[in-house]
């Protein structure tokens, strides 16, 4: 016999006291029944009404919106951003609370993961538990940093650029994103007619002038003719295929970090913040203080941001291999690090080029894995090199403190703990953490 459907209860309303913070940009209530809430666009120690956008009866939790506030935290303001709020634009999560109380909660959500997940405090991850603004962006409550250098924008069915409600395919029309930094504004995407695109792109480089967007078209559309106030290069993705083809212009932007300038291709991965790249340069190398001779590996190099790092400290005497398996980042990477003879960049996936490297040995290790995380197979791999110290970057801190429960196990501890707010007004934070052998730090 086949059950009934349970009953949705999106469109409920329940008045809840807010709980702790959580991972992802949401609190944690409970209703009267004792089931629970994600709730957004609250604030921990609120009394709202949060009204169910996911979820039915008998859900192990619900998913809400707070539409009222009843009892405001002090830490909240109201949102600068006119697109922000429930039902609206999803880029940003934390628009409603004070700059200093957006840190203080995402500093909430990595301690809790690390204790959660890796069962460490903040004392034994040798963190002081602060969320370090990047340079620039200390503004006051009611300012927005405009430092997003690369924004995708969906396309409404008129040809208006916006970007995604939260969890839905849903576009919010937007006439400008307060928190894209001013390269990307100068080039107006929100103002022109994208009639027949699926996805708009815009890209400012850090560093250099290139300016670039990338054009995906519903299948069968025509690319519009790009004319904008500033010279500009234009990609096109191929719906079908992914495969990326130039339409006018360099096919490439030149980024700058750590003094050296990289060439990023096609639309390809470089960090958002225009002060990420050189912050978390100056981490990983301050927290691995390679020497000259040292043998190091880069594992999801990208276009070799810290493998060029890495090969100007350890000299002529070191070696550094870096391991990446996007075909067009490798290319990138081999061009921007051609001066390093002692430079090796291999394509492919880490958990499979790794173990046919034949490497045994190593004296330091950076991984920048995908949000994913490392997992169990690469970090044992790595455990077993024997490196002197291992920098771990990471843009989720559950998928962090999941590999450093791998590594304790494998022998390593964490020697410090550096956690950045390079994603200001959203859930998103980035971590930086340096591993040592345990016996070393015992």
């Amino acid at each position: 016999m086949q059950a009934e459907p349970r009953k949705s209860l999106v469109g409920e309303e329940y008045e809840v006291e807010v709980g702790p913070v959580a991972h992802g940009g949401h609190c944690i209530a409970r209703t009267s029944e004792g089931q629970v809430l994600f709730v957004r666009h609250a604030l921990p120690g609120e009394r709202v009404v949060a009204q169910v956008t996911e979820g039915e009866e008998g859900a192990r939790f619900l998913r809400a919106d707070a539409v009222r506030v009843l009892d405001a935290s002090k830490d909240r303001i109201d949102a600068p951003c006119p697109f922000a709020g429930p039902g609206r634009c999803g880029g940003c999560d934390w628009q409603h609370a004070k700059p200093g109380a957006q840190r203080r909660l995402k500093g909430e959500v990595v301690a809790e993961q690390l204790r959660r997940l890796a069962g460490l405090t903040p004392e034994e991850a040798g963190w002081d538990g602060t969320v370090m603004p990047a340079e620039g962006d200390k503004v006051p409550a009611g300012q927005v940093p405009a430092w997003r250098t690369r924004v995708q924008y969906a396309v409404t069915a008129d040809g208006r650029a916006g970007l995604r409600r939260h969890r839905s395919h849903e576009v919010e029309p937007v006439d400008h994103c307060m928190i894209a930094a001013e390269g990307v504004s100068e080039l107006g995407i929100e103002k022109r007619d994208w009639t027949g695109m699926d996805s708009v792109e815009a890209i400012a480089a850090t560093g250099s002038q290139d300016r670039q967007v990338v054009l995906t078209p519903k299948p069968g559309a025509r690319l519009p003719l790009v004319e904008l106030d500033r010279p500009v290069s234009v990609l096109r993705i191929d719906e079908r295929s992914g495969q990326v083809h130039r339409v006018h212009g360099r096919p490439f932007v030149r980024e700058r970090a750590d003094g050296r300038t990289y060439r990023v291709g096609n639309g390809g991965f470089w960090q958002v913040h225009p002060k990420a790249a050189d912050t978390l340069v100056t981490a990983v190398m301050q927290g691995l203080l390679p020497r000259k001779g040292d043998m190091a590996l880069d594992l999801y190099c990208g276009v070799g941001l810290f493998a060029g790092a890495l090969a100007d400290r350890v000299g002529e005497a070191g070696a550094v291999l870096g391991i990446e398996s996007g075909k067009r980042a490798v290319e990138d990477a081999r061009h921007n690090l051609a001066d390093f003879p002692r430079v090796r960049i291999e394509q492919g996936k880490v958990e499979a080029v790794l173990p046919r490297t034949g490497i045994t040995e190593v004296d330091l290790v950076v991984l920048d894995p995908p949000r994913a995380g490392a997992g169990r197979r690469t970090v044992e791999h790595l455990s077993s090199l024997g490196a002197r110290r291992i920098a771990y970057v990471a843009c989720d801190p559950a998928a962090l403190a999941r590999d450093l429960a791998y590594f304790r196990d494998g022998g390593y501890r964490v020697r410090t703990l550096r956690v950045f707010d390079l994603f200001p007004m959203t859930s998103h934070v980035e971590c930086v953490a340096i591993l040592e052998p345990a016996e070393k730090g015992a």
